[in-house]
Formats: structure tokens, C-alpha cells, sequence
């Protein structure tokens, strides 16, 4: 069960577009969803073609672009977990885009690869130093250790990703000029907080902000998530 809120938030008048990570199915979001519009906004979880070798990350731009193309009026979010990283600020060249938020997610290069980025970044050393510091099993899964086990029995199968947006150079020359903000699980095993500050501070120049949870946590922290996403529209500008 969700722990109830105490932020007294609601009435969002903004809408969501949720990008998801490896695998790409909307059913990723689903415990935020209602939180969200619970608040007064709208969500807009995207199933992207994550088991079609043909798609790419025009594909899957497209995809996002025609998932959020009848969104209503308001300020608009773009949120991307993991490796929706790669596709989320490809969004935001394409239509007017208030906020990006970055949860737990890649940050690319112009020009890299996703299958360059884990050594570019040095993410294996960057897990298993955090493995060692705090304990964790690195032959563990990371992704679902706080996730309820009764939220995962739900989980569709298989959770299939294509190779080939991996295979693709990031093809912006530089960051979309929209505002950004980076959120991380300070329990994430996959991607290490201290990992995804670095990786902040270098490609961004963006510090961090860190909500309880692990790689996953919109399915492990749903309220948590919704109060941080609903919070960071008081930073927009007033209309």
C-alpha cells in the first residue's frame, strides 16, 4: 500500500509524458499514474517499441510525439527513466516542452553511442565501488530489490529491448535549451547515486536531487515520486 501523502499538494494543471526505460512499456508507470492525476494532472505513459530490431531512437521519439500529441493545455513535463534518457530530451526539439526531468536515467553526448556511454561514463566500476561501500550483492538483480513483490507478480512478460537504439549516435549537437532537473534513488543499485551526481556535474553541469527509492521507483515509490514531479513545477515560470 502507497503511504499516504502529507505535502497537501493537488490541483496539478500540467500533464506528465513518461518515458520509460529498457523494455519500454507504459506498465512501468503505472502506480504513478493515478498518483498524478489524483493530483489534478495529466500522465501520459508511454509503450515504446522496445522489441523491434527496425526501431530507433527516431522511432522511438515519434513514438513519445504521438503518444503525448493530444495532451491538453498547461505546462508539460517530459520525464525519462534510465535509458528513456536517451530519447526524452529528443522530445523536447520537437514540440514546446516546459520541463525535462531525468530520473535514474543515461545522460548521452552528442555523437556517443548508448552502447558507448557504460564505459564512457565508467558505470561498472562506478556499481561495483557502490556495491562494496554499502554492502550490496552485485549478484543480485538491482533493478527490483524495493520493489513489493506483489506489484511485480502484476509485471508483463518478457520485458524485451531491442539493441538497436544502442547502436545509434545521440544525434543532437548539444542539450535541448529546456529546463532540466535530475532526480535519483538514493537506494538505486544500478545506477549509484554518487554515479548519477558525477555524471550530473559533468554532461549537465546539474547537481542531483535525491528522493527515496531504487532504480525502479516508480513502482517501489509512487507518492514520493509524484509529490517531487508535482513540486518541481513551482520552479517554471508563471504563465
Amino acid at each position: 500500500m502507497s503511504p499516504a501523502r502529507t505535502d497537501g499538494q493537488d490541483d496539478v494543471r500540467a500533464t506528465f509524458v513518461l518515458v520509460p526505460g529498457a523494455g519500454g512499456q507504459a506498465w512501468y508507470w503505472h502506480r504513478l499514474v493515478p498518483e498524478l492525476e489524483r493530483r489534478g494532472g495529466t500522465a501520459v505513459a508511454v509503450d515504446l517499441p522496445a522489441g523491434d530490431d527496425t526501431a530507433g531512437l527516431e522511432r522511438y521519439t515519434q513514438t513519445v510525439l504521438d503518444a503525448a500529441a493530444g495532451s491538453p493545455g498547461g505546462p508539460l513535463v517530459v520525464v525519462g527513466q534510465s535509458m528513456g534518457g536517451l530519447t526524452a530530451p529528443l522530445v523536447c526539439t520537437r514540440r514546446p516542452v516546459d520541463l525535462l526531468v531525468l530520473l535514474n536515467a543515461m545522460v548521452p553526448r552528442p555523437g556517443e553511442t548508448g552502447g558507448e556511454w557504460w564505459a564512457a561514463t565508467g558505470h561498472e566500476a562506478a556499481r561495483a565501488e557502490a556495491a562494496r561501500a554499502h554492502g550490496w550483492p552485485l549478484d543480485e538483480d538491482a533493478f527490483i530489490h524495493d520493489v513489493p513483490p506483489e506489484v511485480l507478480a502484476t509485471a508483463p512478460v518478457p520485458f524485451a529491448q531491442s539493441g538497436t537504439p544502442f547502436t545509434e549516435p545521440w544525434p543532437m549537437p548539444g542539450w535541448p535549451d529546456v529546463p532540466t532537473r535530475v532526480l535519483a534513488g538514493r537506494d538505486d543499485r544500478f545506477f549509484p547515486v554518487g554515479f548519477q551526481r558525477r555524471v550530473a556535474a559533468e554532461r549537465l553541469g546539474l547537481p542531483v536531487e535525491e528522493l527515496p527509492g531504487g532504480h525502479l521507483v516508480a513502482l517501489s515509490r509512487p507518492v514520493e515520486l509524484a509529490d517531487r514531479l508535482v513540486g518541481s513545477l513551482a520552479a517554471l515560470p508563471a504563465p
